[in-house]
């Protein structure tokens, strides 16, 4: 089943993709959210293992989860040393520093309302909602399961089909007769819809019935001789298997909005000035 395509492009010349879960406190079943460290008197928490985790996990090497968590637990550390030094200097005072520290809380708030917006979209009554209605407006997709065996001549083709019909076994002739590189598995194709052959090849296949075997079929490939195993609509995936791509779906979908919205009721003014380390000649060219 196919979800219809999502109306991704302001979202994608944002640069903007679904929002993690970095708001949400690592806590016990109690809602504690234990010190897991102290440096100088300042507090680590688990919560904060966990933004860690968010923010530099994708970058670590995998390990076990008591390696990686003492890991993260070090660059926390590490973190808060540098940290203070940096005030010591008072690195954190000046006009750039107050800049980054700006975009730095945009960035945040932003994710986070990213993250409430699809939070609040792919609930289970919407994703069902998506799901039945994707299986209603699709049609049936039929299917045959069929093998073959290929060989080079129609002559050779004929006589393959003479020892088929004589009661040869066709996985057995498949094996010794056949070129085709899935003659190993008896020349057994699996399920697939007609779009997935060469014509050729489908027309003959979809015309058989259960148990039926092709007269000699030429295709860009050799010649063909098909035995029908079934034939079937193709199963429609359960919810659960589809769930994520539906979720995936309506978050985005709901970002998507979202930034439309708040676009359509902004004031957007884009300045004509060029970069101030810009080459003369390059500004004339421009």
């Amino acid at each position: 089943m196919k979800i219809a395509a999502l109306p991704l492009a302001a979202i994608l010349a944002a640069g903007i993709t679904i929002a993690g879960a970095p708001f949400a406190a690592a806590q016990d079943a109690k809602g504690a959210d234990p010190v897991v460290a102290r440096v100088d008197g300042s507090e680590i928490r688990e919560s904060d293992l966990a933004l860690a985790e968010e923010d530099i996990g994708a970058g670590l090497q995998p390990s076990p989860p008591e390696i990686r968590r003492e890991a993260l637990l070090t660059y926390l550390i590490d973190v808060a040393l540098i940290a203070k030094a940096a005030e010591a200097q008072k690195i954190g005072q000046g006009a750039d520093f107050e800049r980054r520290l700006a975009y730095a809380r945009q960035k945040v708030l932003m994710e986070a309302l990213l993250e409430k917006e699809s939070r609040g979209a792919a609930n289970e009554a919407a994703m069902k909602k998506i799901y039945d209605d994707s299986v209603a407006q699709n049609k049936p997709v039929e299917e045959v399961h069929a093998r073959h065996i290929l060989v080079e001549t129609e002559e050779k083709a004929k006589e393959v089909l003479a020892k088929l019909k004589a009661g040869g076994d066709f996985a057995a002739l498949a094996k010794s007769e056949s070129k085709d590189p899935g003659s190993a598995d008896g020349g057994d194709l699996g399920y697939f819809a007609k779009e997935q052959m060469v014509p050729e090849f489908s027309e003959a296949a979809f015309k058989l019935e259960k148990g039926g075997l092709s007269e000699p079929v030429k295709s860009q490939f050799g010649w063909h001789i098909i035995k029908l195993e079934d034939k079937r609509n193709k199963p429609v995936p359960q919810f659960e298997q589809v769930k994520s791509q539906i979720e995936t779906y309506l978050a985005r979908r709901a970002q998507t909005e979202l930034v439309g919205k708040l676009r359509d009721a902004a004031k957007i003014e884009r300045t004509a000035q060029k970069p101030a380390d810009a080459p003369a000649d390059a500004q004339q060219k421009k």
